[in-house]
């Protein structure tokens, strides 16, 4: 896995000559409802070691108000997600500022190895958290919200809002209608 080196600045991180940050460890089992599939570890994420931990990030409040979670998990206690058979990976290891700088050719990349992880762990449900991932690795323009007509690696394929905080195209309601619907197909 490629490291990038960041260096602390008053404004969060920049990339630079610093400490190696690396990807996140993926929170897998086998034979999960759901695994949701992150684009890529922020660096805020990266450097803290877990999941969707900019205090920005929606992901946790989305996912308890949306039914998958009893009470709102902490990034720090993201494994518990296994014991609501959920699981979080990303769809590109490397970590960035902003999502924005991957290039298409980082999640074509990135194909293989998500697909034999998915493969593997046999989720019912893989949720690619925003388009643009989903997009590139499908090789198609224009891609829906919600329930795909594809599978990738045995899983069906679903595409949710992107939690982030830079993503204003949803608000925190929003983010929960579009991951309450995911939650109400998958205890079916």
């Amino acid at each position: 896995m490629r490291q990038e080196m960041i260096e602390p600045t008053m404004g969060g991180f920049s990339l630079s000559k610093g400490h190696p940050v690396q990807g996140l460890a993926d929170i897998l089992a086998k034979d999960l409802s759901v695994v949701f599939c992150g684009i890529n570890p922020g660096m805020s994420s990266a450097v803290v070691g877990y999941h969707f931990a900019s205090r920005s990030n929606r992901f946790w409040r989305a996912l308890h108000l949306s039914g998958f979670t009893p009470e709102q998990l902490i990034p720090q206690n993201a494994a518990s997600l296994l014991d609501y058979r959920c699981g979080l990976t990303s769809a590109v290891d490397r970590p960035t500022i902003g999502a924005s700088d991957l290039r298409r050719d980082d999640f074509i990349n990135a194909r293989p190895g998500l697909e034999q992880k998915i493969r593997r762990y046999s989720p019912r449900y893989i949720a690619f958290l925003g388009k643009p991932a989903c997009a590139a690795i499908f090789d198609q323009r224009e891609v829906r919200w919600g329930r795909q007509s594809m599978r990738f690696g045995g899983a069906q394929v679903w595409v949710l809002p992107n939690p982030s905080g830079l993503n204003r195209a949803f608000t925190l309601e929003g983010l929960i209608t579009a991951y309450r619907e995911l939650s109400q197909e998958v205890s079916l």
